[in-house]
């Protein structure tokens, strides 16, 4: 049994040359090696198969019954390690049949995932997505595993050990239907506090928020009557009703049937951010779909 791990790859190169070539001489031209060297090469790949593999004849070497079954068996490998060490072939999208699988709230599929959503059809329509919901303890583990090849989130709190790349910078409106009496001028704090308000709650059932914290630090409390789980459903009741909530801005620019005012209170903004393993890192088609996504916020 030969011990691969003491047999030194650059003989194995020479010898597919000389089964191809028959001949020392020329085969050394190939290799861009002296006759020497070659002749050396020859002696250590003997020793190695106890096989003399190429004997002289009449017009070159001869090769043995042992290298004639070698060649074919070589030459196989040797081409399968070399496509395998060759640099990433250039993602083409318009070819791909990749299937994406990324984590994300509601807030990041409208704010993120949609706006990509046309050019990632158009341009790479044999793909497809898979969009799971975001937990966010599952983050760093899915991610590690392959479950999932991109996950959004904040940057603060971001699970640790992922790459991040930022996509933009978020901060709070208030928003409430169109025609809403107390929002035809941005209300004074005052007035804010005393209107009824909806919140969302990813954990499900809190009635305070960041901006229930920051109002706090003012002795001050608002009226929070409605607790949802998601922003889908909050656009639906301030549309419907007249309860008012702090939304981050790129969730409502674009609701015409919403009124959105600058609040009264300071409510600190936040980062959504791309995460990504390591082992994904260098994927030419994990780049592009990365560079796609960020192009489009």
């Amino acid at each position: 049994m030969i011990n691969l791990q003491r047999l030194d790859l650059n003989l194995l190169v020479t010898l597919d040359v000389l089964l191809a070539e028959h001949n020392v001489t020329r085969a050394a031209l190939r290799l861009n090696l002296s006759q020497p060297s070659v002749s050396v090469h020859l002696a250590k790949l003997r020793e190695i198969f106890g096989d003399p593999l190429l004997l002289p004849g009449p017009r070159g070497m001869i090769p043995t019954p042992r290298a004639g079954e070698l060649r074919e068996p070589l030459r196989h490998a040797l081409d399968a390690l070399s496509h395998a060490l060759a640099p990433a072939a250039p993602f083409d999208p318009s070819r791909s049949s990749h299937t994406w699988r990324v984590a994300a709230s509601d807030y990041s599929e409208s704010t993120a995932l949609l706006p990509a959503l046309p050019g990632l059809r158009l341009m790479a329509p044999g793909s497809r997505l898979a969009v799971l919901a975001q937990v966010p303890s599952l983050i760093a583990r899915q991610a590690e595993q392959g479950e999932i090849d991109l996950a959004f989130h904040t940057s603060e709190g971001s699970p640790a050990g992922l790459h991040r790349r930022v996509l933009f910078a978020e901060k709070y409106v208030l928003a409430g239907r169109a025609g809403h009496p107390c929002l035809k001028k941005p209300p004074t704090l005052a007035q804010f506090c005393e209107l009824d308000q909806v919140i969302v709650s990813p954990d499900g059932g809190g009635f305070q928020g960041i901006t229930d914290k920051t109002l706090a630090k003012a002795g001050l409390t608002r009226r929070v009557v409605l607790s949802v789980p998601h922003f889908l459903l909050v656009m639906s009741v301030l549309a419907s009703t007249d309860l008012v909530a702090m939304l981050p801005s790129r969730l409502v620019r674009n609701a015409a049937a919403l009124r959105v005012v600058e609040p009264p209170v300071d409510v600190e903004g936040f980062e959504l951010a791309m995460l990504w393993h390591e082992r994904s890192h260098r994927d030419p088609a994990h780049q592009w779909l990365r560079g796609h996504i960020a192009a489009s916020v």
